[in-house]
């Protein structure tokens, strides 16, 4: 009798194990398919916002070949967008770095929405100023044409900087201007009324750059191929470069709006005609822009 037992006792044990050992296996089995569908959507998704940033660089490429002047911001914006696909590219497959993916993402298509648009308007405003110049306004013509060239160039010079290891400038620009007792700027086109040339520029973000003091060269030359201000000299390599000052800064990895002042050589007065502003990196010319005084 007491054997019996025993041996029931054991089948009901032997029983209860093998449901426990095959829901186990079930539950395991389920498991695993749930992780195998879980990577393929989330592999499907990562798929998905790389197309939607192929097809966001792809209409900004439209847009810049569609401009007979490239646009900086849509330059820089689309440089933004493949960067973020290479990392897409090399990331882990996982819910919270799609996440990151997927918000950097929505931030770039409301950027994308401003920059056409602003794009827009200004290619109407550019139309209407074409259709409105007449022979009274060649002088103009010329300026703007003039302009535009060197925009053309600061850019081509901007693109090619970015993606190196070293700090360039964008949107140079040199100006006079009068000086009040208050500290007050006013901006003039006289050369006698001027007291100072001001340069400005932009230190674009670049991220192969290490944050720290940097320092970029800028070279003011007048209508009579003088170079004013300190009118130092600094050899690199082979290259000795004049050079009119230094502008030092503190980079922070992040784009940096600088502006430098020039006084007129001697205590004279600046002289009448074209001006060149140059901003070298070391050696090398990072950007250029002229302007004129009358």
């Amino acid at each position: 009798m007491e054997s019996n037992k025993n041996s029931t006792g054991l089948k009901v044990a032997l029983g209860i194990a093998l449901v426990l050992f095959v829901a186990t296996g079930i539950y395991t089995s389920k498991l695993y398919n749930e992780k195998k569908d879980t990577e393929a959507q989330l592999l499907q998704e990562k798929e998905m916002v790389m197309n939607d940033l192929s097809n966001m660089a792809k209409q900004y490429d439209i847009v810049i070949n569609d401009n007979n002047i490239a646009n900086e911001k849509l330059v820089e914006a689309k440089s933004r967008i493949q960067g973020l696909i290479d990392s897409l590219k090399v990331s882990e497959t996982n819910v919270q770095s799609l996440y990151r993916y997927k918000s950097k993402y929505a931030d770039l298509q409301k950027e994308m929405t401003v920059l056409l648009t602003e794009n827009d308007r200004l290619k109407i405003e550019n139309e209407l100023l074409a259709t409105s110049l007449d022979s009274t306004k060649i002088r103009l013509e010329e300026r703007t044409m003039f302009t535009d060239s060197l925009m053309v160039q600061n850019t081509a010079l901007a693109e090619v900087v970015s993606n190196a290891a070293v700090l360039g400038a964008v949107s140079l620009k040199g100006y006079g201007v009068i000086e009040r007792n208050s500290g007050k700027l006013i901006p003039t086109e006289s050369a006698r009324r001027a007291d100072k040339i001001r340069v400005c520029f932009t230190v674009p973000k670049n991220t192969l750059v290490q944050g720290g003091d940097q320092e970029l060269y800028i070279q003011v030359i007048d209508p009579k191929n003088n170079t004013l201000g300190a009118n130092e000299q600094i050899e690199f390599g082979d290259k000795v470069l004049n050079y009119s000052l230094v502008s030092k800064f503190n980079y922070e990895n992040a784009s940096l709006n600088i502006c430098e002042f020039v006084a007129p050589n001697a205590d004279s007065k600046f002289e009448k005609g074209r001006y060149m502003v140059n901003v070298f990196n070391q050696k090398d010319l990072v950007s250029t822009s002229e302007f004129i005084l009358d």
